[in-house]
């Protein structure tokens, strides 16, 4: 419907940089010559003039005709005049007039009665407005909706109070008729609506979170003071809790079991003794360095020579060690420059975090007897890999939990020993050395510790190793686990297939001299409070020691003389001798007594009957002599020495051999027909193994022919009913263990002739060796000198 045209007018032009609306009443600051005119010019007429609004340098082709009131001062001294705006005008063209200022022709524009669509829209757009006047609690526009029934009033009011863009404002005064403007009006109220509703959303949740932090602030200050009131501590326990965690880089798993226990604290009071469980649990997880990770050292030239300096000899142990160092530098360095994967789309899948890319595949352990430097070589492997390093010994450990740790639902709950080494080493990827792994034994009742080894030593499962005390995934695949045993048999077959073998067989002579010159001897000096210059030891008094005092594989109880020797020299130091003091091989008697070890295996196989063997025990190679003789009685076999069940039945088969073949062996069939008594001194020894046959056929056959055997040989070896020598174990240290006993020739089966690789050159020059195929070749040189 048409806006209905009124009786021109001519009033002055009042431009102003902002619109003002119909039924607004707006202060205006007198501050340019064309506003002052218009106001001077109103006050000399009827007191009416037009608005025109000047936005960018656009004029309005609509303006506002208004009143003005009054005109004063506003408290700055400014001039200022109030403007009262009464309706919307056409502006017509500019006229001359012989009173100041501008004067324009302006045609008022009246509001037409809305049609029934109009009603409908003006309706839809006051439930709008009521709920922007909800959502910004506004007290103005509830009255302006309460008040203002006329359309065209109500959309003027309203855009108004809003403050609305100045373009809005522009398309509102345009709209001279009613419907147009409802429709802008109701448009930009929609927008307006959805806009504070979400502005009002994020006060929301901000005031909601707000709200949450302080209530939960002034709820731990009143639980604070109740605590207080009640006795239980003034100590803000969950917050220090708390702080730790947030100081802290926990991983998310842990992080949340935390934060969970840290809640449960504070529901439970100090008096409960289940507040100081989960105190002690908090401390055990904080004290786990959960982000501290040591910087691993590559330097494989470097890594050798500290293995060098550390230990002489053993240089199969260290090639595999730095073989072990070399393959952990390239993953390192693979990893690190990894191209990105262009595979094509259809390419099979890779399994990600695979268990060769987490570990390094088989444990090592350091198999030998004890005092050879097995845990030595562990420490060097940590310094070597510029890692922390922490010993878990496991001898007669023969529960579970030591390993797993216990439930915290037992009184004195502890974690196991793997989690406790990791929080000694400070660092999450330390060398851990497990010590004695061959001495874990099942515990019936209480678990067995050997299975629960499974987990800590496989690569593809200890990424997630669960501590029963903690109860939070553990990730081991970064530490180094290095295990130590001094003999394999003892160990389960799958805990033995996780691990790779590495032979420490025990030192040569000459080796032994060279450890007890610069390792032993200066660590002894240093222990006894002497120097260098105050006591020297000559090349052949170590050597007297170690030839007369001890025989071992190791070097223990080398040094344990040492120690000795040098606290009776230390002695005469304090007494006042004249230094510096010199030990000489005959010296070593008048410090240590008697000789302990004599070369007896002369005297042993001195008569006939007597055979010298070889073989492996717990510490070691060792020489075991084995004596036969016969009486009168019922024919049979008397078995004596505290022997193993192989033995007994090598005994057993020695026997039906020599009955067999007794006109090849030279023997009087007659002297079968009595009674045989075969018997291995040192018989409170366990003695078992399956190299003790041939030794026992030799010993047979010299008591029934009464030949002596050569007594500068030790024999090995299995032997089958038909006479056939088979391989046996442990070639290395047997052949040592006879190069200490002062044996010169071994007889070997003809199968281990490649083993004799791993003896020092130094003694495979000193002994001659007889590889066998049959007893046959063992006896002949059994008995080549007699």
């Amino acid at each position: 419907m048409s806006a209905n045209a009124s009786t021109q007018l001519v009033l002055p032009i009042l431009p102003l940089p902002v619109v003002v609306l119909p039924g607004t009443v707006a202060t205006i600051a007198v501050d340019s010559d064309a506003i002052r005119l218009a106001v001077d010019a109103a006050q000399a007429g009827d007191g009416r003039v037009v608005i025109v609004p000047v936005i960018d340098g656009q004029t309005s082709a609509v303006g506002v005709i208004a009143r003005v009131p009054n005109v004063g001062n506003l408290p700055n001294g400014v001039a200022a005049a109030i403007i009262q705006a009464e309706g919307r005008a056409h502006l017509g063209s500019e006229v001359t007039t012989a009173r100041s200022g501008r004067w324009t022709e302006v045609t008022p524009v009246a509001d037409s009665r809305p049609s029934p669509r109009v009603e409908a829209l003006v309706r839809e757009l006051r439930v709008t407005l009521e709920e922007i006047a909800k959502l910004r609690n506004s007290r103005r526009l509830p009255e302006i909706l309460r008040t203002v029934t006329d359309a065209g009033t109500l959309v003027d009011s309203a855009t108004a109070w809003a403050d609305a863009p100045v373009d809005h404002q522009l398309a509102i005064l345009g709209a001279v008729e009613v419907g147009d403007r409802v429709e802008i009006a109701l448009a930009w109220a929609k927008e307006l609506l959805a806009e504070t509703q979400v502005t009002e959303q994020i006060r929301t949740d901000v005031t909601e979170g707000m709200e949450k932090q302080q209530r939960e602030f002034l709820l731990r200050q009143q639980l604070a003071a109740i605590r207080k009131e009640l006795g239980e501590g003034d100590e803000d326990v969950a917050g220090e809790y708390r702080t730790k965690v947030a100081e802290l880089n926990l991983p998310v798993n842990v992080a949340n079991a935390v934060n969970k226990e840290i809640d449960r604290l504070e529901r439970i009071g100090a008096q409960s003794p289940e507040h100081s469980w989960v105190r002690t649990w908090l401390d055990r997880v904080f004290e786990l360095p959960w982000s501290t990770v040591t910087d691993e050292r590559f330097d494989l030239e470097a890594a050798r020579a500290i293995l060098d300096a550390d230990h002489h000899g053993l240089d199969d142990v260290k090639d595999r060690i730095v073989e072990f160092l070399a393959v952990r530098k390239l993953r390192h360095e693979r990893s690190a420059s990894a191209p990105v994967d262009e595979s094509p789309a259809n390419a099979e899948p890779v399994a990600a975090n695979t268990s060769a890319e987490r570990g390094n595949g088989a444990i090592i352990t350091l198999i030998g007897p004890p005092g050879v430097g097995k845990t030595s070589v562990g420490e060097s492997i940590a310094r070597a890999m510029g890692r922390k390093f922490v010993r878990i010994a496991l001898g007669g450990v023969r529960d579970e939990a030591e390993i797993r740790g216990h439930r915290r639902t037992y009184v004195g709950a502890l974690p196991g020993r793997i989690v406790r080494a990791i929080s000694e080493a400070g660092a999450m990827n330390p060398v851990v050395l497990l010590d004695e792994v061959d001495k874990l034994s099942a515990g019936g009742w209480s678990g067995d510790p050997t299975s629960a080894l499974l987990e800590v030593l496989d690569p593809a499962q200890n990424h997630t190793f669960r501590d029963h005390y903690l109860e939070i995934e553990l990730d081991l695949s970064d530490v180094v686990f290095i295990a130590t045993a001094n003999v394999a048999d003892t160990i389960p077959g799958p805990l033995l297939d996780r691990m790779e073998l590495v032979r420490l067989d025990g030192y040569t002579e000459d080796e032994k001299l060279h450890i007890g010159r610069h390792h032993l001897l200066p660590r002894q000096l240093k222990r006894n409070a002497l120097t260098g210059s105050e006591v020297t030891m000559t090349d052949d008094a170590i050597r007297r020691v170690i030839t007369d005092y001890t025989r071992e594989a190791g070097v223990r109880s080398l040094e344990r003389e040492l120690g000795k020797l040098l606290r009776k020299t230390a002695a005469r130091v304090g007494q006042g001798s004249p230094t510096p003091i010199v030990v000489d091989g005959d010296d070593v008697r008048g410090y240590l007594s008697r000789a302990k070890f004599v070369d007896e295996t002369a005297d042993r196989v001195s008569i006939p009957g007597v055979a010298t063997g070889l073989a492996v025990t717990g510490v070691g190679g060792d020489v075991l002599y084995i004596e036969v003789s016969s009486s009168d009685g019922e024919p049979g076999l008397t078995l004596t020495g505290q022997l193993g069940d192989v033995m007994k039945e090598s005994a057993q088969i020695a026997l039906s051999y020599v009955r067999s073949h007794a006109s090849d062996l030279g023997i009087d069939p007659t002297r079968l027909n009595r009674r045989f008594h075969v018997h291995v001194p040192a018989g409170a020894v366990p003695k078992d193994g399956p190299s003790a046959g041939v030794t026992m056929i030799t010993a047979l056959v010299s008591a029934l022919t009464d030949r002596t055997v050569n007594p500068s040989l030790g024999m090995t070896g299995e032997v089958t009913l038909q006479g056939k020598v088979l391989p046996i174990g442990g070639v290395k240290q047997k052949v040592l263990a006879a190069h200490r006993a002062g044996l010169t020739t071994v007889a070997l089966p003809k199968r281990n002739g490649p083993d004799l690789e791993d003896v020092p050159d130094n003694v495979r020059e000193q002994m001659t060796f007889h590889l066998a195929d049959t007893i046959s070749d063992v006896l002949t040189v059994a008995f080549a000198t007699t």
